[in-house]
């Protein structure tokens, strides 16, 4: 299952194509932004204590008490995870509060670290966690695209960009795999142990990713 959490960060100017069977989350004050872009969630997570409209009716409410240890998004991520998402979209992640930002990176981080991988679209810069596997980006893409081992040590191998890895393994907290450059040529980049947070120009498409 393909889940698409709704959080109240930034948001590009066209809304995320949702499949028809993808399973729509609101983290708190994200269903403000669903109802901007029409559509109805299939749960709405959170204290919902920054929502400016009022709770739908007709659809599934968790609701969380305002002194609690996790952020709305987090719950919203766990509860998707809980109920079976194999790949998830979170929307709204990145941009505004830095903290929020940062904590939504690392959360991310942690499901792919498990095995789920997290699409973050963004404004600016879109994201990706994922674990091991192969992420394709098509030549199409330009500009710049940074790397960063996430969650502990990652083996990385990176080919089609101006700077090329070959089995390297990339401690967490350095900065090697900053200010990459897309070449003209389809980029891959390979997990090979650990995960990896992989940031890109927004303006690109978003990568596939293969376990083959």
């Amino acid at each position: 299952m393909k889940a698409y959490i709704f959080c109240a960060g930034e948001y590009p100017e066209k809304a995320p194509e949702i499949p028809e069977n993808g399973y729509v989350v609101a983290a708190d004050a994200g269903l403000d932004r669903l109802r901007k872009y029409g559509i109805r969630p299939d749960l709405a997570v959170g204290d919902f204590d920054s929502l400016r409209g009022e709770l739908p009716e007709g659809v599934e409410i968790i609701r969380h008490p305002v002194m609690k240890d996790d952020t709305d998004s987090a719950l919203a991520l766990w509860e998707a995870r809980r109920r079976g998402a194999e790949e998830i979209w979170l929307c709204g992640a990145l941009g505004g509060r830095l903290d929020h930002c940062y904590a939504n990176l690392t959360l991310a981080a942690a499901a792919a670290r498990e095995g789920c991988p997290v699409y973050m679209p963004g404004r600016d810069i879109s994201a990706l966690a994922v674990g091991e596997g192969r992420v394709l980006f098509p030549g199409a893409a330009r500009g710049r695209l940074s790397l960063f081992a996430a969650c502990g040590d990652a083996v990385i191998t990176e080919r089609g960009l101006k700077y090329a890895l070959d089995r390297r393994r990339v401690p967490e907290g350095v900065t090697l795999g900053v200010s990459n450059e897309f070449t003209g040529a389809m980029a891959e980049i390979t997990v090979h142990a650990g995960a990896a947070l992989i940031m890109w120009d927004a303006e690109n498409p978003f990568p596939e990713i293969r376990r083959d």
